[in-house]
Formats: structure tokens, sequence, C-alpha cells
């Protein structure tokens, strides 16, 4: 039996999740985000005006069919696209759209059955990359470096009925917006400069979306 620890941070204790509880264009789809680190969590609770709660849940994750699209078997563009088929993206550019057809057909991954998905997180000021990505306007080194630079951590996307009855609440603490909101803010700062740095430079040797799509004719 193989259990973990995880934190969701909420404006709410929640000592029952349910599948329907959250958005269906969220990063994955419809369903439950939690991270293993607890400071991530804690930023993620908070906002300007209110303080937020952590909730820590144990899992057992044995027997569940789980997906690691940080692992070795997928790319960055796996997870972009998987990203971008549930994310609403505001497409444009004729050259976006065809970008986003492309990667659709040739980095999709099919969720259905899985019971868990391993993944980056991309806060709203990191979806620019996957916007400029699109846009021919990062290469894929430069996207690759920025989720890297960003130490959005990797979050636990609880999609089924099984892993949902495996989620276990331990406890919800309290977390204070005044110590934790000004750290929230530090790290989307430090996402919009990195996305500033980024796009504005040339990466001449890079590989952009439309060289891929280039060699497919």
């Amino acid at each position: 039996m193989e259990k973990i620890i995880l934190y969701h941070g909420s404006e709410k204790i929640i000592k029952k999740p349910v599948l329907t509880g959250g958005k269906i264009s969220n990063d994955y789809g419809q369903g439950f985000y939690c991270t293993k680190h607890l400071e991530l969590a804690k930023e993620w609770a908070v906002d300007d005006e209110r303080p937020g709660f952590v909730n820590s849940y144990e899992i057992d994750i044995d027997g569940l069919r789980i997906l690691d699209l940080n692992s070795k078997d997928y790319s960055i563009l796996h997870w972009l696209t998987v990203l971008l088929e549930h994310r609403n993206v505001n497409i444009n550019s004729p050259i976006a759209q065809d970008g986003l057809d492309y990667l659709k057909n040739h980095y999709h991954v099919d969720l259905e059955d899985y019971d868990l998905i391993l993944g980056y997180r991309a806060d709203d000021s990191y979806f620019s990359f996957a916007r400029a990505f699109i846009s021919n306007t990062i290469s894929i080194a430069q996207l690759e470096k920025a989720m890297c630079l960003g130490e959005l951590g990797t979050q636990y996307f609880i999609k089924s009925k099984k892993a949902f009855s495996k989620l276990k609440f331990i406890e919800a603490i309290q977390v204070d917006n005044a110590s934790y909101y000004p750290k929230k803010m530090s790290r989307d700062k430090s996402a919009r400069d990195s996305f500033y740095n980024i796009s504005n430079t040339i990466d001449r040797d890079g590989v952009y979306l439309v060289d891929l799509m280039r060699r497919e004719k």
C-alpha cells in the first residue's frame, strides 16, 4: 500500500472533495487539483483581502491508473497540448490556429482512462508562454526553460470516482494572507519578468512550432 500526502489551497475547508467541484476549463479538466508542496498550497489558498485554508489529504495510490506527463515518455508538447485542449485559449491569428491544430493532431494524450494525472501547474501568468509558443514567439527550448524557471512544482489532478474514494481528509489549517499573498505576488511577478525576458529574446538556433509544421510538408 503506497500512500502520499497532498495539499489543496482554498478559501474554505473542504472535507469531502467532489468530482464536479472544479471548473471544466482548468488545466486538465474538471476534478480536484492538489500539490505535494505545502508552501505552494499556502500561496494558492490566499487572496489580497482574505485568508485561506490548506486542506491536507492522504491518498492510497495503489491500483490507480496514473499518467505522469513529466515522465520521459512525454515531452513538454504533450503537456502543452493537454493544457490547450482544456483551457480557454484566445486564438488571434491563422498561424496560431494552425499551430493549435497541429499540436492536437500530433501530441494529443487521451486522459479518459486515468484516475490520477501528474504534470506542471500552469498559473495564469504562465499561460502566456503557451499562447506565445503557438504564435511562434518563443521556441521549444524557451518554453521548457520558462517552465523550469517558474518552480511551479508538479500538481496532482484527481479525476475519477475511484481516486476520490481513496482520498482521506486529514486536517485544514488557516493561512494568513498578510504573510502569503506577497509570496504569491512575488512568484507571479517572477513569471511575468521571465515572460518579458524570454519573449524579447530571439532563439536563432531554436526550433519553433512552425518548424515542426514545415517538416510535415
